[in-house]
């Protein structure tokens, strides 16, 4: 798959990366990479290449796809269930590294209200306890909604290293699903951050989920800083969005 994909971030498309040296200096496991999300699976099929490469040896590249003969395998991600049993692919994606969960908010399209499933927060430790999780807190690809409180959880429960990442371009270039390569030319880029400080035992919820949205630039007050034009394209993709969705 690493193969397959290589040239829709260095070919038809550019990945710039930004901070990879940081991957290098990270332990093994207990690493939770917090990320603004814009497509389900281009997102973390990159972030897999830009991770190899790194411990590689590789800075800021993912040139020369031969990194990929000895990768880091313990490497998970958060996923919606549904999303994940979709189709054969995406079971395939599934088995090669998802922690799939039962969103709490939204069901086959649908809002719906329920309680979160400890399995779920206990199977995202257990990945954590064996390697590296990439989780994408708002738990959609539409930009500037609110972060769920339960990664704030999962960071005080489990107090892993906490990694940002901010990407972008993801969402010009690939279809929703990041199957398609939707537009060639499109200069994608992904910055590494330093890992986060938390006081894990007294900071409150909301103070985490406020840090994670300054960190992943989704707080509302990056929204003043947006180019107009930019804004009026998620405008217009969610109207279509919208007016794809199934009646209620």
């Amino acid at each position: 798959m690493g193969v397959i994909t290589h040239q829709r971030y260095k070919g038809f498309n550019k990945l710039e990366i930004e901070g990879s040296d940081i991957i290098r200096s990270l332990p093994d496991k207990n690493v939770l990479f917090v990320s603004n999300h814009q497509t389900y699976f281009a997102d973390v099929v990159a972030m897999f290449h830009v991770f190899n490469a790194s411990l590689s040896g590789r800075i800021d590249s993912i040139k020369n796809v031969g990194y990929l003969w000895n990768p880091k395998l313990n490497v998970y991600y958060v996923a919606a269930a549904e999303t994940m049993k979709k189709s054969l692919l995406t079971k395939v994606m599934a088995y090669a590294g998802s922690v799939s969960i039962e969103r709490t908010w939204r069901a086959e399209g649908k809002e719906v209200k329920r309680q979160v499933k400890m399995s779920d927060i206990t199977n995202i430790g257990t990945a954590l306890n064996d390697g590296w999780v990439i989780t994408f807190p708002q738990g959609t690809t539409t930009p500037w909604k609110p972060l769920r409180k339960g990664t704030a959880h999962i960071i005080k429960r489990y107090k892993p290293v906490v990694v940002p990442v901010v990407i972008d371009g993801f969402r010009r270039s690939f279809d929703k699903k990041g199957l398609r390569v939707k537009k060639k030319g499109i200069l994608q880029s992904m910055v590494i951050k330093e890992p986060l400080e938390f006081d894990y035992e007294n900071e409150s919820v909301d103070s985490i989920i406020e840090k994670l949205e300054y960190a992943i630039e989704q707080h509302p007050s990056f929204l003043k800083v947006i180019p107009k034009e930019e804004l009026l394209a998620y405008e217009e993709e969610n109207q279509k969005r919208r007016f794809r969705a199934p009646s209620s």
